[in-house]
């Protein structure tokens, strides 16, 4: 029996893979390569090229790995982009997930796990944010999202199989021993664009916005280790082959820093400042977005090992720094 990680290749999911490699696991990627790169599919995982809404493939894969669970990475992860170009997001999100999911039922798949996000909960009214929170996403991404969500309680109530949404606040950081990382070429995630800048590759980097509700003007967000996250996928595997009910949970830390305070660790790490300059707001950007990691804990057993901002920051410059001598 295997492990299906689509979208293995790209951030976050080539860290699931070594985690669940490191676990014992049997895996298989299945990546377009859009956003990923085949060299980050480490150790024994088997890497298939080719897209999530490709049946043919898919069905192949399912039957011919014996495939006992879904971890489901693949997508569009961009908020502004989201906004100007939505029916991507709903294709590459929702129609081609849908999609995937049925391929699952007809191939007996027992779990699906799926990379969720704290987008679904857009302006939040109360921080921290359990997963009761209101959903009311502010942007297609969020929604498209959610849309997969519901499709995954309507299925596991039809059909055997159970499922695990993880709802990702802000994902940052790189394998500690500089395996992966984030790699993604012309990435958005601020704090790898504020490791680009301290790295000369930037020119400069912009604060969207400053008269927030916060404490210094800028926006709020939990950052999350993402081998922290990879263990979280792990943990939920575990729990959904012991019989664990299917269910919702946030993956964060239960804390947040400002923009501001995130620039402010890249400068230490890196040694010195760099430009920053302020810009206007982007559209879909709530506030503050901070998680209730409570649930994640009790119910999977979670315990995050690098729960720590100078610590995710010095590993992001880490592997900035190596992408930098990888591509002389």
């Amino acid at each position: 029996m295997s492990i299906l990680v689509t979208g293995g290749a790209g951030y976050i999911g080539s860290h699931a893979v070594i985690d669940l490699l490191s676990a014992g696991e049997e895996v298989v990627v299945l990546d377009n390569l859009s956003t990923g790169f085949d060299w980050a599919v480490q150790g024994a995982a088997t890497l298939h090229i080719g897209d999530i809404a490709d049946e043919e493939l898919v069905d192949r894969i399912l039957h011919d790995h014996a495939v006992e669970a879904v971890i489901h990475f693949a997508g569009s992860v961009v908020v502004p982009e989201s906004v100007s170009d939505p029916l991507k997001y709903y294709l590459n999100n929702t129609a081609k997930s849908r999609t995937l999911i049925e391929r699952c039922v007809a191939g007996r798949v027992k779990h699906f796990i799926f990379s969720s996000t704290a987008a679904v909960y857009g302006m939040l009214e109360v921080s921290p944010a359990t997963e009761e929170a209101a959903l009311k996403p502010m942007s297609p991404y969020g929604r498209s999202k959610l849309m997969t969500e519901w499709m995954l309680e309507d299925v596991a109530a039809a059909h055997p199989v159970t499922y695990a949404a993880l709802r990702y606040f802000n994902v940052a950081g790189a394998d500690p021993e500089g395996r992966v990382g984030q790699s993604t070429l012309n990435a958005t995630h601020l704090i790898k664009v504020a490791c680009e800048t301290a790295l000369g590759r930037r020119p400069y980097i912009e604060i969207f916005g400053d008269d927030y509700p916060t404490p210094d003007g800028t926006c709020i967000r939990d950052y999350i280790h993402v081998s922290d996250l990879a263990a979280a996928h792990t943990a939920a595997l575990h729990y959904l082959r012991k019989g664990g009910a299917s269910l919702v949970a946030n993956c964060g830390y239960g804390h947040g820093f400002s923009v501001r305070e995130v620039l402010a660790a890249v400068e230490r790490a890196a040694g010195h400042s760099f430009e920053v300059r302020q810009a206007v707001r982007r559209p879909g950007d709530p506030a503050s977005i901070v998680s209730d990691p409570g649930r994640v804990k009790a119910t999977l057993g979670w315990t995050p090992a690098h729960d720590d901002l100078d610590r995710i920051v010095s590993h992001a410059l880490a592997w900035e720094r190596y992408l930098g001598d990888r591509n002389r």
